[in-house]
């Protein structure tokens, strides 16, 4: 099994299998272009950190890979997350952030879900107060444009 190096952003090299490399449609698409190289792929998006937590994603899923049942390929649910994948989803925010950027900018679309649906469970059932609270965001509005806001958007709150 060949191996490839992957170069984070911060000089932090990585070699991981051409099997698991490939998981990134990005990366797989590179490798094609550039042929067998011995040069490191550069990852110019993804810190030295982030990229280990990937390759670990990468590397479980590949050992462990969950079986997607036709009716519910399309499906986005929140309550169906394996339970390894929580755990590695535990993690701070701004980890958290950066792996969804990463998981975009690498086209692996299991972790781009994974992490947006983690999000998406974080915001699920909060008031938009709450929400602002949690992600740390400044309410920019005056209560004139929310209240506008409130009743252009009175159609989706539920009842």
């Amino acid at each position: 099994m060949s191996k490839v190096k992957l170069l984070s952003s911060d000089e932090e090299e990585h070699e991981v299998s051409k099997e698991i490399a490939c998981m990134s449609v990005t990366v797989k698409n590179m490798l094609e272009d550039i042929g067998d190289m011995d040069a490191p792929v550069p990852l110019p998006n993804v810190t030295g950190k982030i990229l280990a937590k990937v390759i670990d994603y990468c590397k479980y899923h590949h050992e462990h890979p969950t079986p997607q049942s036709e009716e519910k390929k399309d499906e986005k649910r929140l309550d169906d997350i394996i339970p390894w994948d929580q755990e590695f989803c535990k993690v701070d925010q701004a980890t958290l952030f950066e792996l969804i950027l990463a998981a975009n900018f690498l086209d692996i679309k299991p972790l781009l879900d994974l992490t947006c649906k983690t999000v998406a469970g974080m915001i699920k059932g909060k008031t938009p107060e709450d929400i602002r609270k949690t992600f740390n965001i400044k309410n920019d509005f005056t209560p004139e444009e929310e209240e506008q806001v409130r009743k252009e958007n009175e159609w989706c709150e539920e009842r």
